[in-house]
């Protein structure tokens, strides 16, 4: 891989194999970490899905015939 200049920061391009493995998107979130002194890993960012999973296993049951109206929740 070849460090280039984009903007007034540094770029790597991630090789084909890496965004294959790690099933990368465009727009997709990742994180490097520091593995040593001249390495790196680099893995997909996961809090967002984390966040997701946590939202889903505290679900409330809402009471049966439950409407939400948006009006009388911002009526002031």
């Amino acid at each position: 891989m070849q460090v280039a200049k984009w903007g007034n920061s540094l770029a790597v391009r991630l090789p084909s194999a890496v965004v294959t493995s790690l099933d990368l998107k465009p727009g997709d979130q990742i994180e490097i970490r520091i593995a040593g002194p001249r390495e790196f890993e680099i893995g997909r960012d996961r809090s967002r899905e984390d966040v997701m999973e946590q939202i889903r296993r505290s679900r409330v049951t809402l009471p049966p015939g439950f409407r939400f109206d948006r009006d009388e929740a911002n009526a002031r």
